[in-house]
């Protein structure tokens, strides 16, 4: 008998504590519904920029999620943007409105997962299609 455990004891223990670890981790990637970045940047690597004639679409990838941003070429006067970003099996986040020089971060949860990012600034707009695969 070591530190008060049998050796069936410490199975036990053991066998607890990985139920408790891989709970943990199953917990993290189900919770969650997409969410809004903090801060107004995103998090992680740029990992895929899609210019078109009015700005940019600027994808970040960190370890557990994907970020997505709608950029104006140039700031100025308020005008329509928008950015959304969709796991494949998933809903689309969003975020637009009017704005001066960019839309979202918008973020959502993308473990080995695609994702589809859409923009628009003013007039101007594309797509990644399917990426991050």
């Amino acid at each position: 008998m070591v530190n008060g455990l049998s050796g069936r004891g410490r199975r036990a223990a053991s066998l607890g504590a990985l139920t408790a670890a891989l709970w943990l981790c199953v917990g993290g990637l189900f919770a969650g519904a997409p969410v809004r970045a903090a801060g107004g940047w995103c998090a992680g690597r740029l990992v895929r920029t899609v210019p078109f004639e009015a700005g940019e679409l600027r994808v970040y990838k960190s370890r557990s999620r994907a970020c997505a941003m709608a950029v104006a070429r140039t700031a100025g006067e308020r005008r329509r943007m928008a950015v959304s970003i969709q796991p494949r099996g998933g809903a689309p986040v969003r975020d637009g409105g009017r704005f001066t020089r960019h839309a979202g971060p918008v973020t959502v949860g993308a473990i080995s997962r695609c994702v589809y990012v859409k923009g628009n600034v003013g007039a101007g707009s594309a797509d990644s299609g399917w990426i991050l695969c």
